[in-house]
């Protein structure tokens, strides 16, 4: 049995899939956190127990403030005895290296961990090690990023560098929008943890062709992928990821191009002793890298792999983190294909329910329903923060899990309660915030 240290975590699923990955494994964890009330307002009884409540300890420090927290984190050791160190919430992912590394625990290097969520860091190793990508640039200011701008071209994308979820990632096509884009940037320089942010700017070549996504687990030196996952993208001029399919299914085969390539770009940034979910654009010039994330899939693709192979990325992220071999072999589950499409609020108001939702769950194709309850103020969705809900499907027979999952999506039918005018964005977040905790 191992004992787990883990610092912070997403609301999301994730807080529940990797607690049920410790507990199934055998092992015990301990949870430190800087604002327990951040987990206690994001729980919903419909899910079930808190995953908290498995915990063999939940303990509070300041886990924004690196230089306090991990002489603690030694101390708690010293008494407690851990064998390893996780995360889910890409905000706490470098920490948990550094701290992985000040009490010779595994895990990836520290330095790695940082490259790689920080996305400015990640262009210019990649580029430097001939790692295919956009052309970009890392911009100080809105001048110097409209003098870019017209070096790359328009349209191109404006990133923030170390922001998740697709939180202000937008097209732009013209020095206007570049200047309403950077203005959002720099109206928002706390993240949602309470993190001051870096106001570097990134602007990329805007990239065309199919999105996929490469699942990986890294030990002992070798990359290991699982599998590639396709990805649907809307919401423009934002990105909002509308749905995913696992395995992907492109017509031109080019997932073995797309593995390789996430490959070289693990290897570059000297990723090990990681799960990783790399994100790659297929462009009539080949594979391209979007960008790297040294933690399993969000978005319930976890739960897309393990329906259809079996394997489990969640423990496999305990495996590594305690410094053990994780099963990464495959079997048949019958499932041939797995499909999530999220539901996205076409409104702003108040969601006053959604229909259709009965006829959906008996279909038996339906692996998962999740819906927001009636009550939840909503508005159009520009970032991952905003799904009303989805609906998760499987196909036995072949690749038309995706088919499916969107086909009973059409068929949910969200209400809203509309406000007068002038109090529309009353109690709404402001643009560029977090809808729901993070």
């Amino acid at each position: 049995m191992g004992h787990l240290l883990v610092v912070e975590s997403w609301v999301g699923s994730m807080s529940r899939l990797l607690p049920r990955a410790i507990r199934e494994g055998g092992h015990e964890f301990t949870f430190v956190t800087r604002d327990l009330h951040h987990y206690l307002r994001g729980a919903d009884a419909a899910d079930g127990p808190h995953p908290l409540l498995a915990a063999r300890n939940v303990l509070t420090a300041d886990t924004n403030d690196p230089a306090a927290l991990l002489p603690h984190l030694e101390r708690l050791h010293a008494v407690l005895g851990f064998d390893g160190v996780v995360s889910s919430c890409d905000y706490y992912l470098p920490v948990v290296a550094r701290t992985a590394e000040r009490l010779g625990l595994p895990g990836p290097a520290a330095g790695a961990v940082e490259a790689a969520c920080r996305k400015d860091m990640t262009r210019r190793t990649l580029a430097a090690a001939g790692v295919p990508g956009p052309r970009f640039a890392v911009c100080a200011d809105p001048a110097e990023a409209a003098a870019a701008a017209r070096e790359i071209g328009y349209p191109l994308v404006v990133k923030p560098v170390d922001l998740c979820a697709g939180m202000l990632v937008r097209e732009v096509r013209d020095e206007r929008e570049l200047e309403l884009a950077c203005r959002a940037l720099a109206e928002f320089p706390v993240n949602a943890r309470g993190q001051d942010r870096t106001p570097a700017v990134l602007l990329e070549e805007l990239l065309t062709g199919p999105e996929v996504s490469v699942e990986s687990v890294s030990w002992a030196g070798t990359a290991h992928v699982v599998g590639v996952t396709d990805k649907s993208v809307g919401g423009a001029p934002a990105f909002v990821e509308t749905g995913h399919m696992f395995p992907a299914g492109s017509p031109d085969g080019g997932e073995r191009a797309a593995a390789d390539t996430a490959v070289a770009a693990l290897t570059a940034l000297g990723l090990d002793q990681v799960v990783c979910h790399t994100e790659i654009k297929l462009t009539p010039d080949g594979p391209r890298v979007v960008e790297v994330n040294p933690r399993p899939a969000g978005n319930r693709i976890t739960e897309l792999v393990r329906h259809v192979t079996g394997v489990d990325l969640a423990a496999a992220c305990v495996d590594v983190a305690l410094g053990r071999t994780p099963d990464l072999s495959a079997r048949d589950t019958g499932v041939r294909s797995a499909a999530i499409a999220f539901l996205l609020p076409g409104a702003t108001g108040t969601l006053a329910g959604i229909d259709g939702a009965d006829r959906v769950r008996e279909q038996p194709e339906v692996l998962e329903l999740t819906l927001a309850a009636p009550g939840r103020a909503v508005r159009a969705a520009t970032s991952n923060n905003e799904y009303l809900g989805h609906v998760m499907t499987a196909d036995t027979r072949g690749g038309g899990a995706r088919a499916t999952a969107e086909r009973l999506l059409a068929e949910l039918r969200p209400s809203y309660e509309h406000p007068p005018a002038a109090e529309a964005t009353a109690g709404l977040p402001a643009a560029g915030t977090v809808a729901v905790p993070a």
